[in-house]
């Protein structure tokens, strides 16, 4: 973990060995630098190109120039990527101490764009991209195993340094961006390792640690004892023990304090772990990547953890459904029909379309713990990966005001949805022969849309949005999180909740 630290010196005063001077398009060096920095810009070598480069040496340290544009384009997203380009760079260079100084007049620039931004959100972008690029999976490199010294290719303190007091803007975005490489973690690991067991011990141990809040994991036996029986047909292919985990954060009374009462948020999560597609086989090649079929899990267990720690005023209920879906003697099968726990049957027509099973024991489970408001997270999907590529989350939900909080979160994060429409004609695609509905209509049409509409069927009148994130959840592209796991989905939830308490 980076030791992470707000500072009002200038770069030069602060104890780094590598120390971070942006370039403003029509303004040169944004903050104080020495000499040498200023011959760089003369010269041409450093320019205010978006994440150009150029690198002095000067009163015992390194000073880094990053091109950051003008100041009417810098916006918290821009800014997180021009910060993981300098963390590359600074890697290359063997940096170990890192100090950023951000331009003294960041306010102005979030003016001139009209946004609802506040000033110090420059400031948690810079944490954010650095600590999201500093990441790296190390669980199985025999380099890293049992040496006691962090690997060079990781940074150990990062300092913001400005005029105005950034510090708890620093703070907070250190504490979400950790988070965000905790769900990573979860996702990178492989499925012989990371079990639906272990995706439950780790939420428990988060419950151990953090201040009000509890986790409860139920098995096989809990599924059956709650009659989810949607949930419990994708489980009984695999030998493994589901886990059904339900999260609670009570808020302290003193966060609470002249607060408005806001809405029980229910966070709902996706934590298939490993998913073959059942005995509807998917075909082999890139199989191994069902590994993160369990992302919308994983970012609701972080995202949950972080808004405990960030003590934020208003309640939470997060419902994890985490299982294997393997083909064997055992498992669901092609024509079957199973009861959700709200007492609708379910046609199972394509076991591959096992997410929205999971989820729908899930979303009624969060209701009937009293969740208000529900978001749920999952890689439900490969319709919205063809519909949205990797840009973009598939955003649908039956409450427009929640739907909006949640662009405007993807917004202000920079992980960004875009929201699908929801018809009476869809729903009616999805009705079933011999059951309620059918959890795999033929006919291919609006996958993503209808893998929603089937999940409507268990929200009754309760807010709901549904965030397909199979385009987002890794290979992002994002020079923050380019390959594999990217943690999509932490960020968002966090400033969601935070939406319900201003």
């Amino acid at each position: 973990m980076i030791e992470v630290s707000f500072s009002t010196q200038p770069g030069a005063e602060v104890e780094a060995d590598t120390v971070v001077v942006g370039v403003l398009e029509d303004e040169g060096l944004a903050g104080p630098a020495p000499e040498q920095a200023a011959e760089l810009l003369a010269s041409g070598e450093a320019r205010a190109a978006f994440k150009s480069l150029a690198l002095a040496h000067a009163e015992g340290r390194r000073w880094l120039l990053v091109g950051l544009g003008s100041r009417e384009t810098l916006t918290p997203e821009r800014a997180r990527v021009a910060a993981a380009a300098v963390r590359a760079r600074a890697r290359e260079l063997g940096c170990r101490r890192l100090c950023w100084q951000l331009p003294g007049d960041i306010a102005a620039a979030e003016a001139a764009v009209r946004t609802a931004l506040e000033a110090p959100s420059i400031a948690g972008a810079i944490v954010e991209g650095t600590i999201l690029a500093d990441y790296r999976f190390e669980r199985f490199k025999s380099a890293a195993a049992g040496s006691e010294e962090r690997s060079p290719a990781h940074l150990e303190a990062l300092t913001i340094s400005a005029p105005s007091d950034r510090s708890r803007a620093v703070e907070q975005a250190a504490l979400v961006a950790e988070a965000v490489n905790g769900a990573r973690e979860l996702q990178n690991r492989p499925a012989n390792d990371l079990t639906p067991s272990a995706l439950a011990d780790h939420a428990r141990a988060l419950g151990e640690e953090i201040e009000h809040l509890s986790v409860e994991v139920e098995g096989r036996s809990g599924l059956i004892a709650r009659s989810m029986g949607a949930f419990a047909a994708v489980a009984q292919g695999s030998a493994a023990e589901p886990a059904l985990i339900t999260m609670r954060y009570e808020p302290p009374a003193e966060a609470m304090r002249g607060t408005t009462a806001a809405p029980t948020l229910g966070i709902i999560g996706k934590g298939v772990t490993f998913d073959s597609g059942g005995i509807s086989l998917k075909p082999g090649a890139k199989m191994a990547e069902m590994k993160f079929d369990m992302s919308g899990g994983a970012a609701a267990i972080q995202a949950t953890a972080a808004i405990a720690r960030l003590q934020l005023p208003l309640k939470v209920i997060a419902v994890i459904g985490a299982t294997e879906n393997l083909p064997s003697g055992t498992a669901v099968k092609p024509g079957d029909i199973v009861r959700a726990a709200n007492g609708k049957t379910i046609e199972v027509n394509n076991t591959d379309a096992e997410g929205r099973l999971v989820l729908a024991d899930c979303l009624s489970h969060a209701i009937s713990l009293g969740a208000e408001r529900l978001v749920d997270l999952a890689t439900l999907t490969g319709a919205v990966i063809i519909a949205l590529g990797s840009t973009y989350s598939g955003l649908v939900s039956n409450d427009d005001e929640l739907a909006e909080r949640v662009l405007a979160a993807g917004a202000a994060t920079g992980e960004i949805a875009w929201r699908l429409p929801m018809h009476e004609e869809y729903a009616e695609l999805l009705k079933g022969t011999y059951a309620d509905i059918d959890n795999a209509p033929e006919g291919r049409k609006a996958g993503t849309i209808i893998g929603a509409t089937f999940l409507s069927n268990f929200v009754g009148e309760v807010p709901w949005a549904h965030l397909d994130i199979a385009g987002s959840a890794w290979d992002l592209g994002r020079e923050y999180a380019p390959k594999h796991a990217s943690g999509y989905g932490v960020r968002l939830l966090v400033e969601l909740a935070r939406s319900y308490c201003r």
